[in-house]
């Protein structure tokens, strides 16, 4: 039989080691969503109230929204990765105290999505134009232990945990359908139910979220993170079993009772060899071969409603895509080398041909957008474009109807400048948003086209 030989000189730590990384996969969401309230929950609310006068305090505002109110550009994101074709809207909810209630405005056929995560990153739910169309409506959103009765008029949402993140989009045309989109945002109203019954339609709640989002993670705030999370969001009646393991290295906020438990300080030291190897496995991207035989292109994870029980892809989206819309929403192929695998720069000119016919096949709209390497944001230019698509003014045609777009530092010249998204000098990357997209796409029927350096 062959051994290891840390297994074989301590096996107890071993076993620590193995209860560890399981662990901190399945919990890595939890924490992940912990950071991120603490970072995206706002500290005043729409009147300008602050949820606390200390400016170092933790509390934030929850059950109210927050909307950006301009097209972000060059260096005017706090995110990665950031979409120039929406407005963003931004909610967190505390359903422990009761349910509340959201009231969305007819948007004419506007695209919108209100996509709902519960505390374990599972995208349960959705509210906008592919699943109820763009009428006004009124939604009651009750936790897991409410069991009340939905008022008249209300269509229910039920969250799986107490805790929800809710991440809004609106479809925007431009810089000059701004003002049209911020109208339509303040239409989006929600309070807390008992609070809505009264005829208060804006009505937020305070919630200490007991951590800085920017301090550094070890195995110490690992476990004290995780352990609020879990108290406030028990895992799913088939999960608990979990607890049990977890709770040997104090990763189950008390929630296990009496298990036997590992020694703090052979416990941590598990849980930071976990969270390093786990960090790792989860920025594991394609292969350079895998890349070039679609084109350049990575093809994106398939997200459903839910995760099940599959920690690692749910883990994936947490470290990678947290606020990810569920596919059948939105479908984000990206790209950051071209057919042959060569990594895309600015040192080169590359072409993306879409045959006729054969643009992306979505049921709302779809654009590619362009980011630096360096800090993953939009490219500064000087025509200020920052993504191209089928919403694109003056895009010029190919002979046979097709549609060619253009990628480099320089213009094309006036010519083929309507096709052009400008590069920077150097490393850049691509993202394909796809909105509302049909099945062929979902299913690899349609591949995105080779990305073609030209020189």
């Amino acid at each position: 039989m062959v051994t290891n030989d840390t297994t074989a000189a301590d096996p107890t730590q071993a076993w620590a080691d193995a209860i560890a990384l399981q662990a901190c996969l399945w919990l890595y969401p939890l924490y992940e969503m912990a950071r991120m309230r603490a970072a995206t929950a706002t500290r005043r609310d729409a009147q300008g109230r602050f949820a606390d006068a200390d400016p170092g305090s933790t509390k934030r505002w929850v059950n109210t929204f927050i909307h950006a109110r301009r097209l972000l550009g060059a260096g005017g994101s706090r995110v990665v990765t950031p979409n120039n074709d929406t407005l963003y809207s931004n909610a967190w909810l505390d359903l422990s105290r009761g349910p509340v209630v959201i009231e969305v405005p007819d948007t004419a056929d506007r695209y919108y999505v209100l996509g709902f995560l519960d505390f374990w990153t599972n995208p349960f739910a959705h509210v906008g134009r592919r699943l109820n169309g763009t009428g006004a409506g009124t939604f009651l959103v009750t936790g897991p232990r409410w069991s009340g009765a939905v008022p008249a008029g209300m269509t229910r949402v039920a969250a799986p945990t107490d805790h929800v993140w809710i991440i809004g989009r609106i479809m925007v045309e431009g810089p000059e359908d701004v003002p049209a989109v911020n109208a339509l945002q303040d239409g989006f109203r929600m309070a807390p139910l008992a609070a809505w019954a009264r005829g208060e339609r804006i009505a937020p709640d305070v919630v200490d979220t007991g951590l800085d989002p920017k301090a550094p993670r070890d195995a110490a705030r690992f476990v004290e993170v995780v352990g609020r999370a879990l108290r406030e969001n028990p895992p799913p009646a088939e999960e608990r079993a979990l607890l049990a393991d977890a709770a040997r290295l104090g990763l189950d906020g008390g929630l296990a009772g009496d298990v036997p438990r590992l020694p703090e300080d052979r416990a941590r030291r598990a849980i930071e060899r976990a969270l390093a190897t786990a960090d790792a496995l989860l920025d594991l991207g394609d292969s350079g071969e895998t890349v070039a035989a679609r084109g350049g292109w990575s093809v994106p994870l398939v997200l459903g409603e839910s995760f099940g029980h599959d920690w690692h892809r749910r883990a994936v989206v947490a470290r990678r895509y947290i606020g990810a819309l569920a596919s059948a929403e939105a479908f984000y192929p990206m790209a950051h080398a071209d057919s042959a695998g060569r990594a895309l720069s600015g040192e080169h000119r590359y072409t993306i041909r879409f045959p006729p016919g054969g643009e992306p096949p979505v049921d709302s709209f779809w654009s590619l957008t362009m980011y630096d390497s360096r800090d993953c944001m939009l490219v500064p230019n000087e025509i200020e474009r920052y993504r191209i698509g089928d919403r694109s003014r003056g895009l010029v045609r190919d002979a046979d109807g097709g549609l060619t777009l253009r990628l480099q530092h320089a213009s094309p010249g006036p010519a083929l400048e309507p096709n052009w998204l400008p590069a920077p000098e150097g490393r850049f990357y691509l993202c394909l948003r796809a909105y509302q997209p049909r099945p062929e796409l979902l299913d690899g029927r349609w591949r995105a086209p080779d990305i073609v350096r030209g020189g």
